[in-house]
């Protein structure tokens, strides 16, 4: 872990601030006419995902903090914790549903998703952009239905209920947008 200040910092440094891992996600040098010069910043917490703007003056120093990625595969759920395996030294580990959060209304047995951890701790699990779901439970569809419709909800295999045309039916492959929480994007 290297100390940088303030003038080090750039878009996607991450940082120990405050006992708490922070990334920046933008950054500004002013150059005010009177005074000492300042960096405004806006910067994500790893650990609770808040955003904060945090202003730093010349002189403040704080250490780097070493962000590793790997790409896991979920093998199977196990009581209140789910195994995955590192798809490149097949050493598997075991994560709490709670650190899961929204990735679980996606996940799927065989599923590869990037975890992010920091010193062993599981800091993120995100899942791909769509992903490939069965609806399990809808009204029966709608002859004659146009992708315009109104909409009905259907629960998919994940338990994840979204908004689906009117055309849909149980048992559909559905592709499924994971960006905006859930949201049907076309049949599979």
């Amino acid at each position: 872990m290297a100390t940088i200040g303030m003038n080090d910092l750039k878009t996607g440094l991450t940082i120990l601030y405050n006992q708490s891992i922070w990334r920046v996600l933008e950054f500004q040098h002013v150059k005010p006419g009177k005074g000492a010069a300042f960096v405004r910043s806006k910067l994500k917490n790893l650990r609770t995902g808040a955003v904060n703007e945090v202003t730093f003056r010349p002189g403040d120093k704080f250490q780097t903090a070493s962000i590793e990625s790997a790409d896991m595969q979920y093998l199977y759920a196990e009581g209140d914790a789910r195994v995955f395996m590192n798809t490149e030294t097949y050493d598997q580990i075991s994560i709490p549903d709670d650190k899961l959060q929204d990735a679980l209304r996606f996940l799927l047995e065989n599923m590869t998703v990037k975890v992010t951890t920091y010193e062993g701790e599981i800091l993120d699990v995100e899942v791909p952009k769509t992903v490939e779901l069965t609806v399990k439970e809808t009204q029966p569809g709608i002859k004659g239905a146009t992708a315009n419709g109104g909409g009905k909800p259907a629960t998919m295999e994940t338990g994840l209920v979204i908004t689906v045309p009117d055309f849909v039916n149980a048992g559909d492959k559905l592709i499924v947008n994971t960006d905006d929480g859930g949201s049907y994007s076309s049949r599979a």
